[in-house]
Formats: structure tokens, C-alpha cells, sequence
């Protein structure tokens, strides 16, 4: 089985980011998503560049902070912020929005490949690339850049696209123990994706995510576990 450790949230923080890369250097994360509008993207950029072995997706964004592209009036709060939420219901999107959500993330994407790194796939911050009205959006992002995307529901009938068979949401909050290994085995599939989110806390943190000091004990999990033969 292909066993792939990916990081969410590459340059969300400095902390983040340096949690992610002590995640890699000592234990077994193999790769990660970079978040093109974080507080800490040049950053995580220079890290990802001293760290060649540590493979670098992109993290589309649009449930947080602000967009790059400057003309996406509809997918924006009057302050400039991004106007959807993890808790949106992902059926009700116009064609206009969806329009202006591919100029916003062909901007992430080319922002990201004007860095010098090598795309190595595409994911999203809250899972947004597996709202059903964003399919054939994804799709054609993923023949466009010629990179796979991480499996989600709506994408079931285009394996070809998917980076791996099935992606383990299980590793969160009180998900996060030693016996990772011990419970992936288990799948029935030739290749599985494994979401972490790995971070030192820092102060932005705090101020930005609900998600703050668990992400240390992923740190010493990730970097305390063994990976086996049959995983490498």
C-alpha cells in the first residue's frame, strides 16, 4: 500500500510551518499543502526550498482570509475576506461565484508555480474542492495543470484525477494516537492519503484557528511512530 503523510495548512503561521518541517525532518510526514494566501507563505516557501525531499501541494483556499486575484467582488465580505465558511451549504453556489472561484484559484495556482517549487498536487482548506457545483472545476484543474487532486466523494468516478484511492480523515483531535499504522493496514485500497495538521502554536494561531494545541501532540505522534515495510 502507498502511504502518503500529507500536512494541511503550509504557511498558514510561522509556527505552523515550522511544526510541519520538524514533523518531516524527524518523523514520517512525506508531504504538504501550501496555503498561497497565509500569514506565513514566504516563509513556508524558503522552508519548503531547503527541504527538497518534503513534496509541496497547493491548499486551495476560499473559507478563509483574502483572495489574490483582485475582480472576485461575489466571493468576498465587505472587508475583503473571503464570505464562505466550512459550514456552507456547498449546493447553493451561483455560476457567476463558481466563475469567479476558478479566476481566484488559477491565480493561487500560478502565484504557486511562479515560486520555483514543483506542484506536486492539488487538496483544499475545508475540503472545499468536493462541493458538488465546483466538479467539473476541479476536474479540469487537474487536466490543466496535469497534477492529481485528493480523492473526495464528488471525484469517486474519476479515479484517474485522484492522488490516492481514499483519503483517512481520522487523524484529529482525539484521533491523533500511535496506532496510525495499525488502523490504515486495515484498508481494502492500493494507495491512501493520511491528513495531519501538524503546527508549533503561535500567537496568529491562536488568533485565526479553532485548531491550536492539538497540533503539538501531532508533532510528537508523526514524529514517534515507525513507519512499516508495507508502508513505504
Amino acid at each position: 500500500m502507498r502511504v502518503e503523510i500529507n500536512a494541511d495548512d503550509f504557511g498558514l503561521t510561522k509556527g505552523v510551518t515550522d511544526g510541519i518541517i520538524q514533523a518531516h525532518q524527524d518523523g514520517c510526514v512525506t508531504s504538504t499543502t501550501l496555503m498561497m494566501n497565509g500569514l506565513a507563505t514566504d516563509y513556508a516557501i524558503e522552508k519548503a526550498k531547503e527541504n527538497p525531499a518534503l513534496k509541496v501541494g497547493i491548499h486551495l483556499v476560499l473559507t478563509w482570509g483574502s483572495p489574490l486575484h483582485s475582480s472576485v467582488q461575489n466571493l468576498v465580505n465587505t472587508d475583503g475576506t473571503f464570505k464562505f465558511t466550512s459550514s456552507f451549504n456547498d449546493n447553493d453556489l451561483a455560476a457567476l461565484e463558481i466563475s469567479e472561484i476558478e479566476l481566484e484559484w488559477r491565480t493561487q495556482l500560478d502565484a504557486f508555480l511562479a515560486t520555483g517549487l514543483s506542484l506536486d498536487h492539488i487538496d483544499s482548506h475545508h475540503h472545499v474542492h468536493g462541493w458538488p457545483p465546483l466538479k467539473n472545476l476541479v476536474i479540469q484543474l487537474a487536466k490543466d495543470y496535469e497534477v492529481p487532486v485528493r480523492y473526495v466523494d464528488s471525484l469517486a468516478d474519476h479515479p484517474e484525477i485522484c492522488w490516492t484511492d481514499k483519503v483517512w480523515l481520522g487523524f484529529y483531535k482525539k484521533g491523533v494516537t500511535d496506532d496510525l499504522f495499525d488502523v490504515i493496514q486495515n484498508e481494502k485500497v492500493s494507495s491512501i492519503e493520511v491528513m495531519t495538521h501538524p503546527g508549533r502554536v503561535d500567537e496568529d494561531l491562536r488568533t485565526i484557528s479553532s485548531y491550536t494545541d492539538p497540533r503539538e501532540n501531532e508533532i510528537e505522534i508523526l514524529s514517534r511512530i515507525k513507519v512499516p515495510d508495507w508502508a513505504k
